[in-house]
């Protein structure tokens, strides 16, 4: 590994990594170079592979774990295949970054995060949105105390998702759950990144528009152990031009409002409406309804979370995004589930 790059190979380089991760994460990252690719069918493999230039590539992922040319990998398959691929890299030495969620189940990410620290390698976790422009100027407004003491966080993801023969996230046993654990888990983690962490959870799902055998309707309710309360919305069964993925923080002095920063894309708009927002109106467009609009540079959150993996890897820091993060937000999500099923909240504490 040079000192200045992390070498990249690929778990599951269809799907995300070939629409986002590939494309625009790795490939201009600044610090890391993709070198290796590996799928179930090696003729896709091949044919991605061309396509970035890339001729290591593997159908076996222990192949490709053994190549002394991969310092790093991004594990992109379907949630069930999760927790041996982390294991087995660890084992091989392997950084890894694994896309959400780190594990099925509360015990499995304990267990990976184990095997990472036994064998000294870093573990970060695909919550890329943590990244987005909006959400970490957000951030900066929220500590500056600019919106007073945060009282209610709401986050809000949704697609239109219907039925699809094969389809991995419409099957439990290979994505541990439906739009709760595929998006909803996003806007946990991102009330979290705000909130604290979470003391009490309600969660209702079901199936609103759709039959197969996961939710495709979900909210959870939360109380943080800070003060203040949660709710994330997720929904397979809302078309996707409906709705504005909207993030909101409700504060005791104002609010931020900010659309279309939840999901897979950098853009989005920031509503800042306070009393202190005098300061920004010389230098912000009004925005329609009161309140200014704060437009901080975009950055891409896919090149930002490879970036910054890497970079934990070459300084030998924590990245942003650790497994003991995610595992937290596995919790809420697992209590979510299990309040759904009882009718009843539940505590973390």
């Amino acid at each position: 590994m040079s000192k200045r790059e992390v070498r990249w190979g690929v778990i599951g380089c269809g799907g995300i990594a070939d629409r986002r991760t590939i494309p625009e994460g790795i490939i201009p990252a600044e610090n890391s170079r993709l070198v290796a690719l590996m799928g179930p069918h090696i003729e896709k493999v091949r044919a991605i592979g061309e396509k970035y230039g890339v001729d290591r590539c593997y159908s076996s992922e222990e192949d490709l774990l053994k190549d002394p040319q991969v310092d790093a990998v991004y594990i992109a398959s379907p949630n069930n295949a999760h927790r041996s691929q982390v294991i087995a890299a660890a084992e091989h030495g392997k950084h890894i970054l694994c896309e959400k969620p780190l594990g099925m189940t509360v015990d499995e990410c304990e267990e990976m995060i184990a095997a990472c620290r036994k064998n000294g390698v870093k573990l970060a976790v695909g919550f890329m949105m943590r990244f987005h422009s909006c959400h970490t100027k957000a951030k900066q407004l929220v500590d500056q105390g600019m919106i007073g003491k945060l009282v209610l966080g709401r986050a809000q993801l949704t697609t239109w998702y219907p039925e699809i023969d094969g389809a991995w996230r419409q099957d439990p046993e290979k994505g541990g759950g439906g739009c709760l654990m595929d998006m909803g888990i996003h806007c946990i983690d991102l009330l979290r990144m705000f909130m604290g962490e979470v003391r009490d959870v309600s969660g209702v799902v079901g199936n609103a528009a759709f039959s197969y055998p996961v939710e495709d309707s979900a909210l959870v309710a939360m109380a943080f152990e800070q003060g203040g309360y949660g709710i994330s919305d997720s929904f397979f069964s809302i078309p996707d031009h409906a709705t504005l993925n909207r993030f909101e923080l409700y504060g005791t002095e104002g609010s931020i409002l900010m659309d279309r920063t939840i999901g897979q894309d950098s853009t989005g708009s920031l509503i800042l409406r306070t009393g202190a927002q005098k300061g920004y109106e010389a230098r912000q467009a009004r925005a329609p309804f009161g309140g200014v609009e704060i437009s901080p540079p975009s950055v891409n959150m896919y090149r930002a979370e490879i970036e910054d993996l890497a970079a934990a890897i070459l300084e030998d820091r924590e990245p942003l995004n650790t497994g003991e993060e995610a595992l937290k937000v596995q919790r809420v999500v697992e209590a979510a589930y299990e309040s759904a099923r009882r009718g009843i909240s539940v505590s973390l504490g």
